[in-house]
C-alpha cells in the first residue's frame, strides 16, 4: 500500500514538473487571425497584471488581466502596432504594467540600484578592511629589551 502510494506521489510530481504551464487566455479571447493572436501572445507576456503582481497576464486568471487581454486583442484587431496597443495600455493602467520597465528617471534607482549598492559595499569594506604595509621593519631591541624579554619568556615576571 505504502508503495503505491509513493509511487503515486513520484509520478504526480513528475508530472507537475514536466506538465508546461497552463495559460489564462479563454477560447473566446482567442483570436481568428493566427498572426494577430501571436502578437497577442508575446505582447502579453510582457504586461504584468495589476492584481497578481509578477505574473503576465497571459498567465494570470483575475479578472483585470482578462479584461486587458481583451483590450490588447481589440487595439491589434483595430490596426495598432504593438507599441501603440502597449503605449494605451500604459496610459490606462500605468507604466507599471511593464514587466521590463523603460529606463526613466524615475526607474534610474530601479536600475543602478545594485550597482550603486555594490559599490557601497566595497568602499565601505575597503574602509574597514585593515591595511598591509609592504616590508614594515621591526624596531631594534637594545641589549635591556633584549634581557627582558627574555627573562618574560622564561617565566621570570621580573624584569
Amino acid at each position: 500500500m505504502m508503495r503505491a502510494l509513493l509511487a503515486f506521489v513520484l509520478l504526480a510530481g513528475l508530472a507537475a514538473a514536466v506538465a508546461p504551464p497552463a495559460g489564462a487566455v479563454q477560447p473566446d479571447e482567442i483570436l481568428t487571425d493566427p498572426a494577430l493572436e501571436a502578437r497577442a501572445r508575446a505582447i502579453g507576456k510582457d504586461l504584468r497584471c495589476v492584481v497578481c503582481r509578477n505574473q503576465s497576464i497571459d498567465d494570470s486568471n483575475a479578472g483585470i488581466a482578462r479584461d486587458m487581454r481583451i483590450i490588447l486583442r481589440e487595439r491589434l484587431l483595430a490596426g495598432d502596432s504593438d507599441e501603440e496597443a502597449v503605449a494605451f495600455l500604459v496610459d490606462r493602467y500605468g507604466s507599471f504594467i511593464l514587466l521590463d520597465p523603460p529606463v526613466t528617471p524615475a526607474t534610474w534607482l530601479l536600475w543602478g540600484g545594485p550597482a550603486l549598492l555594490l559599490l557601497a559595499a566595497v568602499f565601505g569594506f575597503s574602509r574597514l578592511w585593515p591595511r598591509r604595509t609592504a616590508d614594515v621593519a621591526e624596531p631594534a631591541l637594545d641589549a635591556a629589551d633584549r634581557a627582558r624579554a627574555g627573562a618574560l619568556l622564561d617565566g621570570d615576571p621580573r624584569p
